[in-house]
């Protein structure tokens, strides 16, 4: 893709977001789309999202379990930035049916950073060094692409499919929890819809920021102190509408919940 190209990509995922609409997959309108361009469309729509007000507070990694890779049939992780917006507080509401399209919730670990660190060559013992603490996390993705019918391309292009996620209140340090074992259980209205473990995510919820860190770094982005990096879901997507309550409880770290509106 070109340069104007891609800045126009990025423009009608800015305005698809906005308008609450879908956009037909880059991936059938541009057979020459590489991860490396579609990261670029990613660029301009954050770019626009700044330009709007918003303020990057972090990063995340998608499709990084199975159950989520066979669900989309993207089978390689995402990755896409986190703004301010996005965030919300355990206990707040979620105003889904006013700001997303075609929403679904996963629950995962989020780690907080506290140093800046950078890629590529990194290894999960300096991600854990630099992390200051992790905590349960309910992020709801969205796709700005028509149906959900992505390929790599498509979702990182649509900066990883981010929507809006909410962070529980149990900080916990990483060193003193098996980020591989710890299981997950996640709730919708009052009953068990699915169960996880951190090994889902990559083998471990380490391995998915290590991966991130590297990756970013090939593009010169550090991960920064103070920011939120979401590690991936360790269980299937589950579709949500306004008036679902779902809660997530992770062994040896704590519980997340949020209701949606």
């Amino acid at each position: 893709m070109n340069q104007d190209q891609i800045l126009q990509a990025g423009d009608e995922l800015y305005e698809a977001m906005v308008s609450r609409t879908t956009i037909k997959p880059f991936t059938e309108r541009f057979d020459d789309i590489t991860i490396e361009d579609a990261y670029h469309i990613s660029l301009r729509m954050i770019e626009r999202r700044v330009q709007a007000g918003e303020r990057i507070i972090g990063k995340k990694i998608g499709v990084t379990s199975k159950a989520v890779q066979n669900m989309l049939g993207v089978y390689q992780p995402d990755f896409g930035f986190l703004t301010d917006k996005m965030a919300y507080s355990q206990g707040q509401e979620m105003p889904i049916s006013e700001q997303l399209i075609q929403p679904k919730a996963e629950g995962e670990i989020a780690f907080v950073m506290k140093k800046d660190i950078i890629g590529p060559g990194l290894t999960n013992a300096d991600i854990l060094a630099a992390t200051d603490f992790v905590i349960p996390c309910f992020e709801v993705v969205d796709s700005r692409i028509e149906d959900w019918k992505i390929k790599i391309q498509d979702t990182v292009a649509d900066n990883a499919s981010c929507g809006l996620f909410v962070l529980g209140d149990t900080a916990v340090d990483p060193r003193k929890v098996d980020l591989a074992t710890c299981g997950m259980v996640v709730e919708k209205n009052g009953s068990i819809i699915s169960t996880g473990a951190g090994a889902a995510a990559l083998g471990s919820p380490v391995n998915c920021v290590t991966w991130l860190a590297n990756t970013l770094g090939q593009f010169g982005i550090p991960l920064k102190a103070g920011e939120v990096i979401l590690s991936g879901s360790l269980v299937p997507l589950e579709p949500v509408q306004a008036g679902d309550f779902m809660s997530v409880s992770i062994g040896g770290i704590g519980s997340a919940s949020v209701r949606f509106v």
